[in-house]
């Protein structure tokens, strides 16, 4: 016999002999406890989650199957996105438009600023005429009063005056338009722009959706089921997969209400699996039911109360659920046992194989 061959039969022989030795614990005392120990009847459990589309739509394709292993963040589905890249581009258009319009609005400024200094300049030349005519027509009245000129000149010269500051009022009102086509252009920037912003909070809000339509993974964990499968139209929230996440696996068990009462958040629990009783898994108590579960019809007395059953949650460590990840399965039943008195010793077949 290799040496090899020998060492597996071995290990097979000490499996055997453990697993005999917890059985006939448990049978030689009938379910008996050590004073300060607590033991309960349960079921291997996890986290589930449901990963479905953000979106109504038809799923393209699913790059998992059930049983398959996956990581945080691993792609697990996708769903068609044809529609919204079409929309995409629909706002990659209205985003180019909407930036050609801001531009022609600065243009159109640097327009408005130039007509604007043009007719401040008619302004100052108007102003200078009608300072010249106001003078002229000043002088020809001194002169008509001496009768130095005739009346027809005094009148010219009044005529022109008026003249120069109507084409002041003129030159002004000119003046004015511009300033407010200045601001009107300035306002089609800040629309213009207010576009830009628009066009491009809809390309932000349909990478979204795109980036919805892929289905990642939440958590390390395993496919449970396929919900759905490829070319099935759902709605907003359809599921597609069930994953059980197996960094977050407990067993839940029940004690009554003597022995619940005792047991202290951060007990050390240690559970026997039907499936594999040659093994001890170490956990820690991590609820306790405030409530009982299940009652009997009367608790008027105290013999009664002492029957009301309490829910206790027994945790499994992440560190040692992703050693053994490959082997965490759900809905294996076992038996939790539990100290309840901290200063309580573990029998010996709760020490054999302990899980580390």
């Amino acid at each position: 016999m290799t040496t090899g061959r020998r060492i597996w039969l071995t290990v097979g022989v000490l499996a055997v002999l453990a697993a005999g030795g917890y059985y006939a614990w448990q049978k030689s005392h009938n379910g008996a406890l050590p004073e300060g120990l607590a033991s309960g009847n349960g079921r291997i459990e996890a986290v589930e989650i449901d990963v479905s589309a953000k979106s109504p739509g038809r799923i393209k394709e699913i790059l998992v199957g059930e049983g398959d292993f996956v990581k945080t963040g691993d792609v697990l589905a996708r769903m068609e996105t044809t529609q919204l890249e079409a929309q995409r581009r629909q706002a990659e258009a209205q985003l180019r438009r909407a930036g050609i319009g801001g531009d022609t609005a600065k243009t159109l400024i640097v327009q408005r600023e130039a007509e604007r200094t043009a007719a401040a300049a008619v302004v100052a030349q108007r102003e200078a005429e009608l300072d010249a005519a106001e003078r002229t027509l000043k002088r020809s009245e001194q002169l008509a009063a001496s009768n130095t000129i005739s009346q027809q000149v005094l009148d010219n010269d009044r005529a022109t005056e008026r003249s120069a500051a109507a084409a002041v009022a003129a030159a002004e009102a000119q003046l004015a338009a511009t300033e407010a086509a200045i601001n009107a252009a300035k306002a089609e920037v800040v629309d213009a722009q207010a576009a830009v912003d628009s066009a491009q909070a809809a390309i932000e809000s349909i990478d979204a959706e795109i980036d919805d339509a892929t289905l990642r993974s939440p958590r390390d964990g395993r496919v449970q089921y396929r919900v759905a499968e490829p070319g099935e139209v759902l709605g907003s929230g359809g599921r597609v997969l069930n994953l059980v996440d197996l960094g977050d696996v407990y067993m839940r068990f029940f004690l009554p209400t003597g022995q619940a009462g005792r047991v202290a958040i951060g007990a050390e629990v240690r559970l026997v699996l039907d499936a594999a009783p040659q093994y001890v898994i170490p956990a820690k108590a991590t609820f306790v039911a405030d409530v009982a579960q299940f009652t009997p019809k009367t608790v008027e007395t105290e013999e009664e109360r002492q029957k009301l059953m309490f829910r206790i949650k027994a945790q499994i460590s992440p560190e040692l659920l992703r050693k053994y990840i490959q082997q965490v399965k759900t809905g294996l039943p076992g038996v939790a046992y539990v100290r309840i008195d901290p200063g309580a010793e573990w029998p010996a077949a709760l020490q054999g194989t302990l899980l580390q």
